[in-house]
């Protein structure tokens, strides 16, 4: 079983219109409301710092998207912990009010395709500047909207020495408790049960403060070396539907998919051992990251799954699948 992606895509592209658009598009959080299709993306221009800003784009038949301004509905803050880029949301919503977990950095992380694996810009911060600073280290935020348009940064939700980014909160409390799904770069070895990154299963009864810790998924086929969480689960009658991706030794990025149990979250139920997408078109190989299929949003409308990624770290696209299709693929693994 794999997605249908849309025969147009990219559905969305850099902008050269605009100055903090015109290089990178991509990985978008997603959100359908009220018979609007919502994705909040990833954009960057050709400055070489690589400040990283969110815009805004609408649909009503979520394949063609119009952005909502010219300009960022969010930027880096001019002197606050996200100061060099604010990237990769995820999208629920409570009270009728959003709330959206995103990467941020003190610094801009500079033009990394043009440096090794994993590394960032760094500055000079002084000797006893904290390591978040000296390491320019990923951390991850919590936001709230009325209207996705206007924002309110409440701030870290993450352990400050960690680099932990693909932070994602469930939709709904279950057990009157918020869950969260992250995947923390350090927590490897036998301490932690992995070898290399995972996910891992976090619950609070405040969104804030994550006291609490489980070790969810970790790689396990020849696709997926590490991996991390990818788009807000959906509660389906089958269980809470979750994409993620897994990184192979090449450095390819690719889909899969597991169900947890519904009344208890920290419980995988069925696990498919085949990805249901990988990179195979220019806009997911002919880009900042070469090889790269990243969902981040994700939405069911009627019967249908509709997914949102982006390719190669610079375009966004859509693909697809009836919602029971995908839910009998993954059934037929339970774990």
């Amino acid at each position: 079983m794999k997605l249908k992606k849309y025969e147009q895509n990219p559905i969305l592209s850099p902008n050269a219109a605009n100055d903090w658009e015109s290089l990178v598009v991509t990985n978008p959080g997603a959100y359908y409301k009220d018979g609007t299709y919502y994705l909040l993306y990833r954009a960057a221009g050709d400055d070489a710092e690589h400040y990283i800003h969110f815009g805004l784009a609408e649909s009503k038949d979520g394949y063609h998207f119009e952005r909502v301004s010219d300009k960022p509905v969010l930027s880096p803050s001019p002197d606050g912990p996200d100061a060099g880029c604010v990237e990769d949301a995820r999208i629920v919503e409570f009270d009728d009010q959003f709330y959206v977990t995103y990467a941020y950095r003190p610094f801009p992380p500079g033009r990394y395709w043009e440096f090794g694996p994993d590394e960032v810009l760094s500055f000079d911060v002084g000797e006893h500047a904290p390591s978040v600073l000296k390491k320019n280290t990923a951390n991850s935020g919590l936001l709230i909207s009325k209207d996705l348009r206007t924002y309110q940064r409440l701030g870290r939700i993450t352990q400050s020495r960690l680099d932990n980014r693909d932070v994602i909160i469930f939709p709904e409390k279950i057990n009157d408790q918020y869950y969260m799904l992250h995947r923390p770069k350090e927590w490897i070895g036998e301490e932690y049960g992995c070898e290399y990154p995972g996910i891992w299963i976090s619950w609070s009864d405040d969104l804030m403060e994550w006291r609490h810790d489980k070790l969810l998924l970790k790689g396990e086929y020849d696709w997926e070396r590490k991996i991390g969480g990818s788009t807000p689960p959906l509660r389906t009658d089958e269980g809470w539907l979750t994409l993620y991706h897994g990184v192979d030794d090449e450095g390819i990025y690719r889909v899969g998919v597991f169900l947890l149990d519904l009344a208890d979250p920290t419980k995988v139920i069925a696990r498919a051992p085949h990805f249901i997408m990988e990179p195979e078109h220019d806009y997911e190989w002919e880009g900042f990251y070469k090889g790269c299929v990243f969902p981040t949003g994700n939405v069911i409308v009627e019967d249908t799954l509709y997914v949102y990624y982006g390719g190669a770290d610079k375009y966004v696209g859509v693909a697809t699948c009836p919602v029971q299709e995908i839910l009998d693929f993954v059934k037929k693994y339970p774990v």
